[in-house]
């Protein structure tokens, strides 16, 4: 059976003649899924009956199975099962004037970060298009308001999933799909250089918010944490970014994990501010104290160590962030994410 969201317009109509329909039945179908969020082909009532007939046999839009939820005062974090078995995890924010959906890419992830939870499970596999819609699609039906954000720092790195997640991306921004701003759909990558270049020379990809996870002021220490860095260098990383084809008006996030002991030194602020302040005009720094997980060795600093270190880089006039994750009650936040141990959980 066909899966809705695993086609754009374009090919969605022309599957929909080679099946006899009309081409414009395509848009039709596609406004009652991403507009109203009727997925039950015997709801979309400007189609004959032998047409919804037709659809229900021949298609279908969910493939996620929602096992469960976990709820908090600042989020929802939903479990979802693919059809193979695997598990997924999507995390609904509440903030002040807008819902925020973090999305999954990946089942598991090979990047390997020592402080994330994710990178213990290794990577099972990509998720599809469809895997990656149909997470929005789903806990937005249940929503009587519009999910504004979308961000790509779910389970798995994103840019190692570039095709299905490129399509995603396509489905959600376009006017003929759930017609999100490009300005509201961000991208969080640990900085895979190959991909990054690739990004941006992509019409569609480079106009979206980027996010680049660097967590530490020296190929050294960055190695350490995240073992890409071998092969994907900060020195090199920084190049790519600087390069990188963003509008003036706009600034690439620079996100920096603070762990106890580890990166949160004010040594460790100071070699950071002189590697960025040459471009502080390219680029803003996200601040994000550690989200500790029973499975690792690593804790949170102290805040007036965070201040502290904030500090360092506003004297450097680099714009910069505190960004307290929400999501931790439920094991929901930056850097928790984990497919096995949800398994467990549900044995």
């Amino acid at each position: 059976m066909e899966i809705i969201s695993s086609y754009n317009l374009k090919e969605l109509r022309g599957k929909f003649e080679s099946l006899g329909l009309e081409a414009y039945r395509a848009n039709q179908v596609l406004n009652w899924v991403y507009k109203r969020f009727k997925t039950d082909f015997r709801l979309m009532t400007d189609l004959s009956k032998s047409h919804r007939d037709m659809l229900a046999k021949n298609f279908k839009v969910h493939t996620l199975r929602l096992l469960g939820r976990s709820e908090a005062s600042d989020s929802v974090k939903y479990l979802f099962q693919t059809e193979d078995g695997h598990i997924v995890e999507t995390v609904l924010i509440f903030e002040r004037d807008h819902l925020t959906l973090c999305l999954s890419s990946q089942v598991g992830c090979a990047v390997g970060c020592r402080f994330c939870a994710t990178a213990k499970d290794g990577l099972v596999r990509n998720l599809h298009t469809y895997e990656i819609v149909d997470q929005y699609l789903q806990v937005q039906k249940e929503l009587s308001q519009k999910i504004r954000n979308v961000v790509f720092m779910g389970m798995g790195e994103p840019l190692a999933n570039y095709e299905n997640v490129r399509k995603a991306i396509e489905i959600m921004v376009s006017s003929w799909g759930i017609d999100l701003s490009k300005r509201r759909v961000s991208l969080s990558t640990s900085g895979l250089i190959a991909q990054l270049r690739r990004m941006a020379e992509d019409e569609l990809l480079r106009e979206i918010n980027l996010a680049v996870s660097i967590n530490a002021p020296s190929q050294y220490l960055r190695e350490f944490l995240m073992p890409l860095s071998k092969t994907n260098s900060l020195h090199e990383l920084l190049n790519v970014l600087v390069e990188f084809p963003y509008p003036e008006d706009r600034r690439i996030m620079l996100e920096y994990v603070l762990i106890e002991g580890v990166n949160d030194s004010p040594i460790h602020a100071k070699e950071l501010s002189n590697l960025i302040k040459p471009y502080r005009r390219k680029f803003k720094v996200n601040l994000i104290p550690y989200n500790p997980d029973p499975s690792l060795p690593f804790q949170r600093p102290p805040m007036e160590r965070v201040y502290a270190f904030q500090e360092v880089l506003r004297k450097a006039n680099i714009s910069t962030f505190i960004r307290l994750s929400k999501g931790v009650e439920v094991f929901g936040a930056c850097g928790q994410l984990r497919s096995k141990r949800l398994q467990h959980m549900l044995k």
